[in-house]
């Protein structure tokens, strides 16, 4: 009778090595989680960075326009001045108050001069604008953290500008989560993250203006140069270039550091129309 070969001596996982590798398996499946969380954060962050940068892009590029195009059309294209203030631009800023009668203010940045507008964060031009044959003001101001634009026709009878542009209705949100001018504390907070957006850890204007002067060229080629706070009694109608800054904050903190999380953009308004 033939003799069968031994019985293998086979076993399975007892139960101390099958929780050691659920446990392993589970620490993977953890740290897969959070790569994925960390991931699905930062695209969410960036996203909404981007998102910021266009708004302010598309804002930036309607503020540029609108002095590009303002003080026109100027009291030097005709030969008789019109008796209707409404048909031309005095200048390309207009200004508050005394616009009418015409007694212009001292541009004041950093809290000086006599002009309530234009100021670092507010701006009123004055152009026609598309097929309209009269003149409108459009006048850019910051309150809070929303950027306001307004529209309206100048008034044949003059008056201030503010006073039109400060009617029900006039204004509507045209950039919101401007951080240029943010509370003190907030200000702190910023300026500890973004030092460079905020040089001395002061709020940073959104308009600042550079003036031909009276004399004439100060330089060749001719070049504007900062206006000055007081001195010239015709300041705002000497505005030759718009300066424009917009620190624009993404709609919710950032969700690993919970920190705002800012874009800075910087573009130039260059008038070619004035008006004297």
């Amino acid at each position: 009778m033939k003799e069968l070969p031994p019985a293998v001596n086979a076993r399975g996982f007892s139960l101390v090595e099958l929780m050691v590798a659920m446990a392993i398996f589970l620490i993977i499946c953890a740290a897969m989680f959070e790569l994925l969380q960390l991931s699905q954060q930062r695209y969410a962050s960036e996203n909404q960075l981007s998102a910021s940068f266009q708004e302010a892009r598309l804002a930036m590029d309607q503020i540029v326009r609108d002095v590009n195009v303002s003080g026109y059309p100027s009291l030097g294209l005709y030969s008789v001045i019109p008796t209707d203030p409404s048909t031309y631009a005095v200048g390309p800023v207009a200004w508050s108050p005394n616009y009418y009668p015409l007694v212009p203010c001292a541009i004041g940045t950093a809290g000086g001069g006599t002009c309530t507008s234009p100021g670092d964060y507010d701006l009123i031009v004055e152009t026609r604008l598309g097929s309209d044959p009269n003149v409108s003001w459009v006048r850019y101001y910051l309150s809070g953290t929303t950027l306001y634009r307004a529209v309206v026709p100048k008034p044949t009878t003059g008056g201030d500008p503010l006073s039109a542009l400060s009617a029900p209705g006039a204004a509507v949100p045209f950039l919101v989560n401007v951080m240029n001018n943010p509370g003190g504390g907030q200000l702190a907070q910023i300026t500890a993250t973004y030092p460079t957006m905020f040089p001395g850890a002061v709020p940073q204007p959104i308009f600042q203006y550079m003036c031909d002067t009276p004399e004439g060229p100060t330089s060749t080629p001719p070049q504007p140069v900062p206006c000055p706070t007081a001195g010239l009694s015709d300041l705002p109608q000497n505005i030759r270039d718009v300066d424009v800054t917009l620190i624009v904050a993404t709609p919710q903190r950032d969700m690993q550091t919970q920190m705002l999380k800012l874009v800075e953009l910087n573009g130039r308004g260059h008038t070619l129309n004035l008006s004297h």
